[in-house]
């Protein structure tokens, strides 16, 4: 691992803000050491004891990346977009069957990414999945979480977009895979209370499956130069549940920046080439 941690990075894996790690120094909790141009950062060794690091030292990333799946293992994707989830099934061992998005433009970059996989562009509430009940190993999406996002309005299932949770839960129900993922924004945990997280919960539980304690998995923790933060719902059906043991991903030993991202190193094996980006409308170029 590292031997140095900006602090910055630190607040991150902590899943505090900067304002939290201001007042950790002043108590003394947790003080950086001051570098060049005001730099901070923290010595591995000085903060070893903190879970979040001890985690990352003594991590098994590396054992759990040799895993291999025992067969070709089936999956839907719901609410794909460009598919970025459906990118890491796949890497996973998983062979889509379906994947559902009523975005045009993603379908296109879906279809023009991978020409074999089966994507279906439509309203999922128009949808039907009953041909694949008892089929399917692995359903996965990541339903529309504006409704619950601290961004948003936070409308919840008082939203239109916060009811197609219903919409996943009915493709579940017809589909009956043997586990499924549901991904959404850390904002859901609190929306209403709790209350929100709670009617999920026992829809599952009505759905016919066993739901793992969900967590927050932070990305910058997994090896991606992202302080991206999701809430993770796995469920396991009931008939097999009693023969599953769930383990969530140990974290990678060091954190990835934009300088990883950006150029040959650890996560690929060129620089990103030279491109113009995202051009504005010249409403917005002045």
């Amino acid at each position: 691992m590292q031997e140095i941690i900006s602090a910055t990075n630190f607040a991150d894996i902590m899943g505090v803000s900067k304002a939290t790690l201001a007042k950790w120094e002043a108590n003394g909790t947790f003080v950086p050491q001051i570098g060049e141009g005001g730099r901070k950062y923290f010595y591995i060794s000085d903060i070893a004891h903190v879970p979040e690091i001890e985690q990352m030292i003594y991590s098994n990333w590396e054992t759990e990346m040799q895993t291999k799946p025992l067969r070709a293992y089936t999956s839907i994707e719901l609410f794909a977009g460009a598919g970025g989830m459906a990118l890491g099934m796949e890497k996973a061992g998983f062979s889509h069957l379906l994947l559902n998005e009523i975005d045009k433009d993603a379908c296109k970059t879906l279809r023009f990414n991978r020409p074999e996989w089966q994507v279906v562009e439509q309203d999922i509430r128009e949808v039907s999945f009953k041909q694949f009940e008892d089929k399917v190993d692995f359903l996965s999406g990541g339903f529309p979480c504006q409704a619950f996002s601290y961004a948003g309005k936070q409308g919840g299932f008082n939203d239109t977009r916060g009811t197609l949770f219903f919409e996943m839960a009915r493709a579940i129900q017809q589909v009956r895979p043997k586990i499924f993922m549901g991904e959404n924004v850390k904002g859901l945990l609190a929306h209403d209370g709790g209350k929100t997280l709670a009617t999920i919960k026992q829809t599952i539980v009505d759905l016919g499956y066993t739901l793992i304690e969900p967590r927050v998995l932070r990305a910058i923790k997994f090896q991606v130069p992202q302080k991206r933060e999701r809430l993770i719902l796995i469920a396991i059906r009931n008939d097999i549940a009693e023969r599953v043991k769930y383990q969530w991903p140990q974290p990678y030993n060091r954190i990835m920046t934009l300088r990883d991202a950006l150029y040959k190193g650890d996560l690929f094996d060129t620089d990103v080439p030279l491109s113009d980006g995202q051009k504005y409308p010249p409403k917005k170029m002045y």
